[in-house]
């Protein structure tokens, strides 16, 4: 379910919603495969942040900041769904609060992105990076607020949600959880995953789960800013199958490896890099 979930996740991010900030001319929050820059224009940027947890997302904030522009090219990275629930939340609330961090440097001069980007610019941000987290935090408030008033209908209450804000209330509720459930569905359709699209039913409780990454971010952005939660990555048994089906490939269309060494011997001299597990085999 949690892989499903990520992948429904990832295909709405990077097949709907970045394409739709570059047709906008809005700035992009990388993400943090495949990436392609020219090094010349990655320098004059600063490169990395070493201080932000997601630095690939300020790093495209940057670039819009001082003019450039960032492209969306249509490819697929074989990176492995998150499969365990507490590399998960650690990957996640790494994210959540690179993205805090990234929000609140770059609002110390929001004229900045505002003169390259304009206004529209200016929003996305506000929507796609704090919104990310806000949303998140903001969430289990909203449920819980609903879930008492609608359980005990405090009388204290009646003068501070008359009738139709309480029907206005109801309503964004209902509309904007189903809106956001049709987005998750519509996610996978653009590559062809008909049989992921009911998963997207199940979101409120991935969204639940983010919510609490999200707290875990905010007690770190005060408590631990600079800490980087290691993701691990091939856990998962297809993963590693998919690994080893490609190092296989790669290296039957290769020139023998041993010819190839002996460059390498030549390269690095006595600093030549390990070999791995899969290349001795191959050896």
């Amino acid at each position: 379910m949690l892989t499903r979930l990520f992948t429904l996740e990832y295909s709405l991010w990077f097949d709907w919603l970045l394409p739709a900030l570059q047709k906008m001319g809005a700035p992009i929050p990388l993400g943090g495969t495949s990436n392609f820059f020219r090094t010349g224009t990655l320098i004059s940027a600063g490169g990395w942040d070493p201080y932000n947890v997601t630095e690939d997302a300020d790093l495209g904030l940057r670039l819009a900041r001082l003019g450039y522009r960032v492209e969306v090219i249509g490819s697929t990275t074989f990176e492995e769904a998150n499969c365990r629930l507490g590399n998960w939340m650690r990957q996640r609330s790494r994210w959540l609060k690179g993205y805090l961090q990234t929000w609140i440097v770059h609002m110390r001069r929001p004229q900045r992105i505002i003169a390259t980007t304009g206004w529209r610019g200016f929003l996305a941000v506000q929507l796609f990076v704090a919104g990310n987290v806000f949303s998140a935090i903001i969430n289990p408030i909203m449920w819980s607020a609903f879930l008492f008033w609608a359980l005990w209908r405090p009388t204290g209450l009646h003068g501070l949600l008359p009738a139709p804000l309480v029907w206005l209330n109801l309503f964004a509720l209902l509309a904007g959880n189903l809106l956001f459930i049709l987005t998750m569905m519509i996610g996978p359709l653009k590559r062809g995953w008909l049989n992921l699209a009911p998963y997207s039913l199940t979101a409120p409780a991935y969204w639940l789960l983010s919510s609490l990454a999200a707290y875990k971010a905010l007690w770190q952005v005060f408590r631990r800013p600079h800490y980087w939660e290691k993701t691990d990555h091939v856990i998962s048994e297809a993963a590693r199958k998919r690994r080893e089906v490609a190092l296989a490939e790669f290296f039957d269309d290769q020139p023998p490896y041993d010819r190839r060494r002996n460059d390498i011997d030549n390269t690095f001299g006595p600093c030549r890099p390990a070999l791995s597990k899969n290349e001795r085999a191959r050896q």
